[in-house]
């Protein structure tokens, strides 16, 4: 649907240069059809740019393959370090169109940034610890394999979200969920910013409310990075506590056990 719309755009504004959109669109827990996105821009003179800060490393994301002109990710998500690191890849399509770039710029100016990095230099001075860290994260992927990394976070996404309807639970995005997180609506009645209290205060693990119109109606829980099975299922049976704590009825155990149920998967 979102595919066809751009491409309604497109037609009706051939002018149009640049399509921005989002792959793991983590306030909401959207995974976007990035893939569409690109058969739709791929004919025309309009590049595409995505942002994958809350995707890369987690959902599978291949940029020659599919077409994706720009893409725009971050150090602090899948790739499990400090924020403090923009990592930013082109197609030849987009090296292109910074040729035509007229906006003045001093410290993000991609052909001489492009210059550096073919010396294998920093222009400035760069974030030297984080850099450090990311060559260790890139062997513990390496190490247990991308796919197996996609695996991971696609079982634990979908744990989350059985363990949530377990225990009657409405997933705030019905379809196409990111594997990053998972936003779950709360019962009525319930204010969804003191279930990310509770979790915090009573069980020392950090979760996220909503934000703007989702502020106090839904809570995100993340699974992304280092995150394992074990930490979901913390996660699930502080789930059943909480929710008891405010109120709700909550039948024990049901959350953990359909989770448990898409571990098993894993053997």
């Amino acid at each position: 649907m979102a595919a066809a719309r751009i491409a309604e755009a497109l037609r009706a504004n051939p002018s149009v240069k640049a399509v921005l959109v989002q792959h793991s669109e983590s306030s909401t827990g959207v995974l976007h059809d990035v893939r569409a996105y690109a058969q739709v821009t791929g004919g025309t003179e309009a590049i595409l740019i995505v942002d994958a800060v809350s995707s890369l490393g987690i959902a599978d994301l291949p940029m020659d393959a599919w077409g994706v002109d720009v893409i725009v990710s971050a150090s602090q998500k899948g790739l499990m370090l400090p924020p403090g690191l923009g990592l930013l890849a082109l197609s030849e399509k987009a090296w292109e169109a910074t040729k035509q770039s007229k906006l003045p710029k001093y410290y993000l100016d991609l052909t001489e940034e492009r210059k550096y990095a073919q010396r294998n230099e920093a222009r400035f001075t760069p974030a030297v610890s984080i850099m450090v860290g990311l060559r260790e994260v890139l062997r513990m992927i390496e190490a247990e394999g991308l796919v197996e990394v996609f695996r991971r976070h696609d079982r634990l996404s979908r744990a989350t979200r059985a363990g949530a309807e377990a225990l009657g639970l409405t997933l705030f995005p019905k379809t196409t969920p990111s594997p990053a997180l998972t936003a779950v609506q709360v019962p009525p009645g319930v204010d969804a910013d003191r279930v990310v209290e509770r979790f915090a205060t009573s069980h020392n693990i950090t979760i996220d409310g909503g934000r703007g119109p989702t502020k106090g109606k839904i809570f995100r829980i993340g699974h992304m990075g280092y995150v394992g099975d074990f930490d979901i299922a913390a996660a699930l049976a502080a789930l059943e506590q909480v929710l008891h704590d405010l109120g709700q009825p909550v039948d024990f155990g049901a959350s953990l056990g359909a989770g448990q149920k898409v571990f098993a998967e894993r053997g």
